[in-house]
């Protein structure tokens, strides 16, 4: 028998981090050794009440289980413009310059479709989300990683991005709050992206999921003057609304740069399904109430995950923002690795290494606050109780 072999693209990718890890975590559960995951940023509580008897209600009409259109139901539409209105002051159209998606992250595929070819470079944080560079080789492009470090306040360095050949680099990778640091977007760095993107002709891409969470100033990319001209923002309910099991995104920006994404989005997957993009609609009609009821829960779970990082002897800054608490380890580990890896072990708690997030996060480790405040407190005991007998 001739043999089979997989495409040579998936040669230059390996299985996403967190696919393989919690298939460990699995089956060490499976065994009853109880693993508490402090590693994964998918909201544990539950969408807002109205939003599930919402759903409830819509999928018991008979009238909403067909196809649905790719540019998603016109009241999700109309609520997501409101939503950016109210939330940010920026002005969308409902009808031409927001695109729904299946989450955001089905974006980064599409995005790189509709506007890279095989060849072309793309700009990626490091540390970043891993998907940026995965997806950009999937499809035939070439990452190029721009240093974010810890002296420089987790920020672009555009002066030396300047001094680079960007001849061939069509997509700019950004994202503030930032996912792992958690560093804050301010005026000033929205505003010198869309300057270095309109000077290079370089699509600006923010992926800004986490702007709502202990975030005292919740901030788009698109509010920044001429921002439209050269940039596309992706957002999601996923954490701002309990919601990541649903996949409810969405990219916005110019018409015509929506509709090369809507050209693409077209041929890979069909609309989705009626019943949650009504709920989704009612969620995005949840005010200030709701983000300061979302924030108090996750407030007093960062006090705990600060305790355990203080018992663990690593360092951090109380001013990031976001789902996750990075952290710097101390000097007595190699890498951020071999203490997730002591942890699991002897603890029997799950957090990442920041080297999943580029060589920059090498000596960081990153910890959710996506656990219950009791789960919490249990794994603060664990980790006294490992260092004790360490």
């Amino acid at each position: 028998m001739k043999e089979i072999k997989p495409a040579r693209r998936l040669d230059e990718i390996k299985e996403y981090y967190f696919s393989k890890k919690l298939r460990e975590v699995a089956e060490m559960n499976a065994r009853g050794l109880d693993v508490i995951s402090l590693g994964v940023g998918g909201p544990d509580r539950p969408p807002h009440e109205n939003v599930r008897r919402r759903l409830g209600e819509e999928a018991m009409a008979e009238s909403t289980h067909g196809y649905q259109p790719h540019v998603g139901a016109p009241e999700l539409r109309e609520n997501l413009s409101r939503w950016y209105k109210d939330r940010y002051g920026v002005s969308l159209d409902p009808k031409s310059e927001i695109q729904p998606l299946i989450g955001s992250k089905e974006g980064i595929l599409h995005i790189s479709l509709a506007f890279m070819n095989p060849g072309d470079e793309v700009l990626v944080p490091d540390p970043g989300y891993a998907a940026y560079r995965s997806i950009t080789k999937m499809i035939g492009g070439v990452p190029v990683a721009y240093d974010l470090k810890e002296e420089t306040g987790w920020l672009p360095d555009f002066d030396e991005l300047e001094k680079r050949d960007l001849s061939k680099v069509r997509i700019m990778w950004v994202n503030y709050p930032h996912m792992p640091t958690g560093t804050r977007p301010s005026s000033e760095l929205l505003e010198k992206i869309v300057d270095f993107g309109r000077r290079h002709g370089i699509l600006i891409v923010h992926d800004n999921p986490y702007s709502f969470i202990l975030n005292p100033e919740p901030m788009s990319l698109l509010s920044v003057d001429g921002a439209k001209d050269v940039a596309l923002e992706m957002n999601s309910l996923s954490k701002s609304h309990n919601m990541a099991g649903w996949r409810m995104g969405m990219v916005a920006g110019r018409a015509d740069r929506i509709a090369c994404v809507l050209k693409v989005k077209s041929n890979i997957d069909s609309g989705q399904f009626l019943p949650m993009m009504r709920a989704a609609s009612e969620a995005l009609t949840l005010g200030q109430d709701w983000t300061d009821e979302v924030n108090r829960g996750y407030g007093a779970r960062r006090v705990l995950v600060e305790k355990i990082l203080e018992e663990l002897g690593c360092t951090w800054d109380p001013s990031q923002v976001g789902l996750f608490v990075w952290a710097r380890i101390p000097d007595g580990y190699t890498n951020g690795e071999q203490l997730a890896d002591e942890l699991l072990e002897k603890a029997r708690v799950f957090v990442t290494p920041g080297s999943v997030f580029g060589k920059n996060g090498d000596r960081f480790i990153r910890l959710s606050l996506c656990a219950p405040e009791k789960r919490l407190e249990e794994a603060l005991e664990r980790v006294r109780n490992m260092k004790k007998n360490i």
